[in-house]
This record gives structure tokens, C-alpha cells and sequence, in this order.
């Protein structure tokens, strides 16, 4: 009689696999100094690109400009990026609108007012994608 365990956890492992993928992430033009990059990962619309409601947040050790972000599920994301020259663990913006120190989106808009999630997201397909966000100042 064919035993079903030794057939059906080999199978399920392979399918985790493939539902995984990478996104590998390089901040471009940052300015010498100050406090560390930082990188947030949006999988939704709602609420972006407020940092609090972002699905994933890195901050990026001294020196490191590039993140790669395993194990994501094919899909849609949008990535905002900046460079918290204080280090206060922020972003400081003026009126509370206004990015006052390095900041980027996927995609690199040109971004007048409050930055749509349609126009950072980018399609991360199973086999991983590779973006460059270049950082304002």
C-alpha cells in the first residue's frame, strides 16, 4: 500500500519555495554622513506611505546601501526609503508633509504632493526583482 506522509511533506516543501521570492533593494545618491538609511516595505495601499503602517521596516547598518528582502510572496509592493540625517528614527518633513531629509520611492516618481502607492508599486514576480531608489535631498 502507498504510504501518503512520504509523498505529501517532500511536495509541500517545494511549494513553499517557489512562493518565495526576492527583492533586492539599492539606495542610490546618498549623501556622506549623518544617520543611517532606512527602508520601508508597503504590500497594501491603505495608509501609504505612513512609516507606521508599512509591512516591513529596515534600518540598514553604517555603510550599507543595498538590502536584499527575502521570502516575499509574489505580488505588488512599493518601497519608500530615507536617510535619517539626525537620527532621530524618523523622517523630519515640513507642515508634516514635506520630506526634510533624503527620501526616495521605487519606481523614482516625480512626486508633487503626497506620493500615490500606484506609483512606487512594482510587481515582484517568484524569480525576484531588483530596484534602485534614488535618494532626494
Amino acid at each position: 500500500m502507498f504510504n501518503t506522509r512520504y509523498f505529501v511533506l517532500p511536495l509541500m516543501l517545494c511549494l513553499t519555495g517557489a512562493e518565495a521570492a526576492t527583492l533586492t533593494v539599492t539606495l542610490d545618491g546618498v549623501k556622506p554622513g549623518g544617520g543611517p538609511l532606512t527602508v520601508l516595505l508597503f504590500d497594501h495601499a491603505e495608509g501609504f506611505p505612513k512609516e507606521a503602517l508599512a509591512s516591513q521596516r529596515h534600518v540598514l547598518p553604517s555603510g550599507q546601501q543595498t538590502l536584499a528582502l527575502d521570502g516575499l510572496k509574489p505580488g505588488r509592493y512599493a518601497v519608500m526609503a530615507y536617510h535619517d540625517e539626525d537620527g532621530n528614527g524618523e523622517l523630519n518633513r515640513l507642515f508634516g508633509m514635506i520630506p526634510q531629509e533624503g527620501w526616495g520611492l521605487s519606481n523614482n516618481p516625480k512626486v508633487t504632493g503626497k506620493p500615490a502607492f500606484n506609483d512606487a508599486a512594482i510587481t515582484l514576480p517568484e524569480a525576484g526583482a531588483a530596484v534602485t531608489i534614488h535618494l532626494t535631498y
